[in-house]
């Protein structure tokens, strides 16, 4: 069983290098709706069997740049983990701050972020349990952060990752198999 998990496309966002905690939120909000740019770097999900996408644009858009028609399965195991800001200030403090401290709380399980690492956890070994069961060759068009927590899972249940790294970019695909 293969498995492609590729990052959405680039954003056609512009985020504030600083923010209140309000303006940071409804930045969130307008990142999570905002659509990809386009792109033809050749990177192609036709031929899997199943595509995955998460339940925000940014997913869609770029399973769409990928494939020539193909039908797509949505699903909330897969979206993006949830951010928001740390604290509660009128204060600008720069971008790097409002995403470090979220992370930092979301590692440590803070009610302050919508969904705790464990949760975040239990989502993705849900996902991987699902794959696992289907036994079929699919493309998975995620996110970022969560490609970490994912292609930890997928590890664990005895997937060999090709690319595991720190940073994945834009439209980046790594090959899973079992």
């Amino acid at each position: 069983m293969r498995i492609a998990v590729i990052r959405h496309g680039k954003v056609n966002y512009k985020w504030n290098s600083l923010c209140t905690s309000d303006e940071f939120d409804r930045a969130c909000g307008e990142y999570d709706a905002a659509p990809v740019y386009p792109s033809s770097d050749g990177l192609s999900v036709d031929g899997f069997q199943n595509i995955y996408i998460s339940t925000l644009p940014r997913s869609r858009d770029t399973a769409a740049m990928l494939s020539a028609g193909g039908a797509f399965v949505t699903t909330p195991w897969i979206d993006e983990v949830p951010l928001r800001s740390s604290l509660d200030t009128g204060i600008r403090l720069p971008l790097w701050y409002w995403n470090i401290s979220g992370r930092i709380q979301w590692f440590f399980n803070s009610s302050r972020q919508t969904e705790s690492r464990l949760d975040t956890e239990k989502r993705a070994k849900a996902f991987v349990d699902r794959l696992c069961r289907e036994g079929a060759d699919s493309a998975v068009v995620t996110h970022g952060f969560f490609m970490h927590v994912l292609l930890t899972e997928m590890k664990k249940a005895g997937f060999r990752i090709s690319g595991f790294r720190i940073f994945y970019k834009n439209r980046e695909c790594i090959l899973a198999e079992r």
